[in-house]
């Protein structure tokens, strides 16, 4: 699991590596360069790519699969796009 450095504490640690996954957590006051920020761009890109779908900025549903339902879709959407511009 990787995080940065505003989860730099034991109890953190021991938590996630009592679940058995092993923590890569940012050390404060480090230099950057442990390669912690380069995997970070990728949630905040795709979550800005459903904030993009405005059905899903603001949730309007009232019941929880209608608004999976549109999760769903809009993954589909999201993947469809992304093959289309590799290709």
């Amino acid at each position: 699991m990787y995080a940065d450095r505003a989860y730099d504490h034991d109890k953190y640690r021991r938590a996630v590596r009592g679940k058995g996954i092993r923590p890569r957590i940012a050390r404060r006051g480090q230099a950057h360069g442990s390669g912690l920020g380069v995997y970070r761009w990728v949630v905040e890109r795709t979550i800005a790519w459903y904030h993009g779908m405005k059905r899903l900025r603001i949730r309007w549903e009232r019941r929880d699969d209608i608004h999976e339902a549109f999760l769903a879709l809009a993954t589909c959407i999201i993947t469809y796009r992304h093959v289309v511009r590799l290709c």
